[in-house]
């Protein structure tokens, strides 16, 4: 199973041939630019569409502190995508009230844990919607 900067490597090598399929679930990759450090920082993140965006969530396995990811595009929300050979540009924003409940759905319905995730934290995990510019 493809994990952390291997599963980064072989999806770009790959067109995502490699890597978008995982785990019984589907993958991108998301770059951010790091808040503190100023580099490019590339996540392997289970998604789903919503219409012609992309919805990923910030659960960090249920972690009282937010992914790393997600700190660095609260600072920056212009963000690189890949889903299996299209690389694109987009705006990330945190949804909120009927729309993150709805999106929150969505994603638990292909990827269960998130359900699990939320009882481990008292922080509300975000629900992200990737939108291409």
């Amino acid at each position: 199973m493809l994990f952390g900067k291997e599963h980064v490597k072989r999806y770009q090598e790959t067109d995502g041939a490699e890597g978008h399929d995982w785990n019984g679930t589907v993958t991108l990759l998301l770059t951010t630019t790091g808040r503190k450090s100023g580099k490019e920082r590339t996540t392997p993140l289970i998604y789903q569409e919503d219409d012609d965006d992309y919805v990923v969530i910030a659960s960090k396995g249920g972690d009282d502190d937010h992914p790393l990811w997600y700190l660095n595009l609260e600072a920056d929300p212009e963000v690189k995508v890949q889903v299996k050979g299209d690389r694109f540009t987009a705006r990330a924003r945190t949804t909120e009230g009927d729309e993150r409940s709805r999106l929150w759905k969505k994603m638990a319905a292909v990827w269960p844990d998130y359900d699990n995730y939320k009882t481990k934290t008292d922080r509300e995990i975000p629900v992200v919607v990737l939108e291409r510019v």
